[in-house]
């Protein structure tokens, strides 16, 4: 498994150096297809598993590279809001799935899931390459055009961002990194132990356990909807939610917004949780709250998607020099998923021995650990350049901004 995981990582760092960020994300609809083939004509498990080995891998480009080319293209006063667009297109293609799988046959659903990496394929094939990726391999007039065309300015109105990011580049070409600068470099390695540990506690929160067993989560709650309904309802949630991120993330900070979701997190978990403890332990009449296990289902849901599902990701853009920004995004993503996967590995064993109610209580523990490191730790990155961060991770600016004094920030 870990030479899987290296050839992967090195995979990942050739294709986006030659190919750009661009040609990455389009070659990315290749396995998205494949995968999505093969589950619809799968006539044995092990082509099941074969698919989800390849979906996952075209999932990896894709939570590697969109965050990278959105931290290259946006300007620095609505880069937050333009990385937190990834969960609301995760959740917005959750809702299509859970609005689609149950009222169509097999086959169907999977031809419907490869409708969407083909409309992004159309979509983004519009879209220019990230201008850090072309001044770095020597096309500074395409890069020019691209900065035009994000920028909806003329070429010339645009030269002095171009000589700012040249100016960058060469400065990292200067300093060409390698793997072991991740960890060499203190700029470096924080920012690289900081996104890890924001990608683990995003998975230690439960997301995924909470959404694997929505379904008995309403059904605890006697509740008289369809599980089809309810799910529904939950990505409905999500969606909406999701989409209030990039309207407040520039404007509160990434601080304030993890700081808040953590705290909604402990709470609602803990209540799921103390609803189970009275349920299946204490053997009490749970009639007169019924609703409780579906209001901390909504709140959690709710809180994770305005605060830790988007912002890790939107952080990861933001911290890393370009020399770096590959390296460092693969090995986080792959943390990321590792995390997921032990988690949803052993959260039905942990949950037969020691009780549901445990289990949510557990990952209320984390979301405790998660808001202290945000509080304490993590630096905010909201309004900062990237020399201003970088700085401020090799302590030349250690200070950490109080909430809402943009003088600081």
């Amino acid at each position: 498994m870990q030479f899987a995981s290296e050839f992967v990582l090195i995979c990942f760092f050739s294709i986006r150096h030659r190919w750009g960020r661009k040609m990455t994300l389009l070659s990315s609809v290749v396995p998205f297809l494949i995968g999505w083939v093969l589950i619809a004509t799968a006539g044995v498990v092990y082509q099941l598993f074969v698919a989800r080995i390849i979906l996952g891998f075209a999932l990896a480009f894709a939570f590697t590279v969109v965050p990278m080319y959105c931290g290259e293209i946006a300007e620095t006063s609505v880069r937050g809001a333009l990385g937190s667009f990834l969960q609301l297109f995760v959740t917005i293609g959750l809702l299509y799935a859970y609005a689609i799988g149950p009222f169509v046959s097999y086959v169907a659903f999977a031809i419907i899931c490869a409708i969407p990496p083909v409309v992004f394929f159309a979509c983004f094939f519009m879209m220019p390459e990230s201008p850090y990726h072309l001044l770095k391999i020597g096309k500074r007039e395409e890069a020019v055009q691209a900065l035009a065309k994000l920028r909806k300015k003329s070429p010339a109105s645009v030269q002095k961002e171009a000589d700012e990011i040249q100016a960058a580049i060469d400065d990292a070409f200067r300093n060409e990194a390698k793997i072991s600068d991740l960890f060499k470099v203190k700029a470096n390695l924080k920012a690289l132990i900081f996104t890890c540990l924001l990608v683990a506690f995003q998975q230690c929160s439960g997301i995924n356990v909470v959404l694997f067993y929505m379904g008995s989560i309403f059904q605890a709650a006697h509740s008289a909807l369809p599980d089809s309904i309810s799910t529904i309802i939950v990505g409905a949630v999500q969606t909406a939610t999701s989409g209030i991120t990039p309207l407040i993330c520039d404007k509160l900070g990434r601080r304030m917004l993890l700081i808040t979701s953590g705290i909604g997190e402990i709470v609602s978990l803990i209540a799921l949780g103390l609803y189970m403890f009275l349920q299946d332990v204490e053997k009490s009449d749970v009639s007169g709250i019924s609703w409780l296990p579906i209001v901390s289902l909504v709140i959690f849901i709710a809180l994770y998607c305005i605060g830790w599902g988007p912002l890790p990701w939107t952080v990861m853009g933001e911290m890393f020099a370009s020399n770096v920004k590959s390296k460092a995004s693969g090995i986080t993503v792959s943390v990321c998923w590792l995390v997921s996967f032990f988690i949803t590995k052993f959260a039905s064993d942990l949950q037969q021995v020691f009780g549901q109610y445990l289990l949510y209580w557990l990952f209320a523990v984390f979301c405790v650990l998660s808001v202290l490191f945000t509080f304490f730790i993590l630096p905010e990155t909201k309004g900062k350049s990237l020399q201003q961060i970088q700085n401020e991770l090799s302590g030349e600016h250690p200070e950490i901004p109080e909430f809402g004094d943009s003088s600081k920030q």
